[in-house]
């Protein structure tokens, strides 16, 4: 057999030895199949991937841990269909699966997880964009400025606060004008995109050309732009923590949130993930239902 066909066939062992490490999977929000073909477009922002740790696995379903923003638990509706990855240095398998239903795991700290069906099949990958047959999903683009006065955040911040409070009420479309006028001391902009999203951070891939800043600074000014879905850009500030350099000189970043000016800023940056992903949960509801219903005129017809 085939290398590479017989790493395909032996992902069961490979998701064992995750677990038995303590690693992680990634998962999405996948976008629903219109009668087998491509995806339904049900959205226009990008897709938010969660890295979540692997807690028990059985013949049917895996249970993860449950993602959450900086503290605040994501919920996710039975039966909202999901697509993954497993990765094991350079061996990358895709899937999709669905969940099922929450868990909690008792014990000296209770754990709130999420049950997931196993997948039946998988697909050999070595992309680093998490991508299921023709469900490749569209990783966020992230706006990025060293931060030069952290203290200067703190009106920038509680602006984007003031903004994201009135958006709730209807009142901020589009987005005001004068937010570049609220921004905080900062340097050159520059992009990256987002790879992934932990509890209490971001993983980033930063392109050749603007790595340079990952060497100059550690703490940076970041936006995050989720339009229309949700009207107002997520903003905050967070320090590179870890970094490696991939064989396209792109760079891998792990990026902390750092609300160490402005605390109770954390609550909105939360909050405002949280609306996102109860939104992509919805517009995939939406969709499944367009499907169904015209699966139910065809048959009639």
């Amino acid at each position: 057999m085939p290398a590479s066909r017989s790493r395909t066939h032996e992902w069961r062992r490979s998701l064992q030895q995750t677990l038995e490490r303590g690693g992680a999977i990634e998962i999405a929000i996948a976008h629903p199949e219109a009668h087998g073909q491509e995806p339904m477009a049900h959205m226009s922002g990008g897709d938010i991937v969660w890295r979540v740790r692997i807690v028990s696995l059985s013949d049917d379903e895996m249970v993860v841990e449950q993602p959450s923003a900086l503290g605040l638990p994501i919920e996710f509706t039975s039966g909202i269909h999901l697509v993954g990855a497993i990765a094991i240095g350079q061996n990358r398998w895709t899937f999709r699966s669905m969940h099922i239903a929450p868990a909690e795991l008792r014990g000296p700290r209770p754990v709130r997880a999420m049950r997931i069906c196993m997948p039946t099949t998988v697909e050999r990958s070595i992309r680093r964009v998490l991508r299921v047959d023709t469900a490749a999903l569209q990783l966020p683009h992230m706006e990025m400025w060293p931060l030069l006065d952290p203290r200067s955040v703190i009106v920038a911040e509680r602006w984007n606060e003031v903004v994201f409070e009135a958006s709730l009420l209807g009142e901020v479309k589009p987005l005001p004008a004068d937010t570049e006028s609220m921004m905080p001391t900062v340097g050159p902009r520059f992009g990256a995109t987002l790879m992934n999203l932990g509890g209490g951070g971001v993983g980033l891939r930063v392109e050749p050309e603007d790595t340079v800043q990952l060497t100059r600074h550690r703490t940076f000014w970041m936006r995050l732009d989720l339009r229309p879905e949700i009207d107002v850009p997520i903003c905050a500030t967070g320090k590179v923590v870890h970094t490696h350099i991939d064989s396209s000189m792109r760079t891998y970043a792990g990026v902390q949130f750092d609300f160490s000016f402005h605390p109770t800023h954390e609550h909105f940056v939360a909050e405002q993930i949280r609306r996102y992903i109860m939104t992509q949960q919805q517009l995939q509801q939406q969709a499944k239902r367009l499907v169904e219903d015209d699966g139910d005129v065809r048959v009639a017809a």
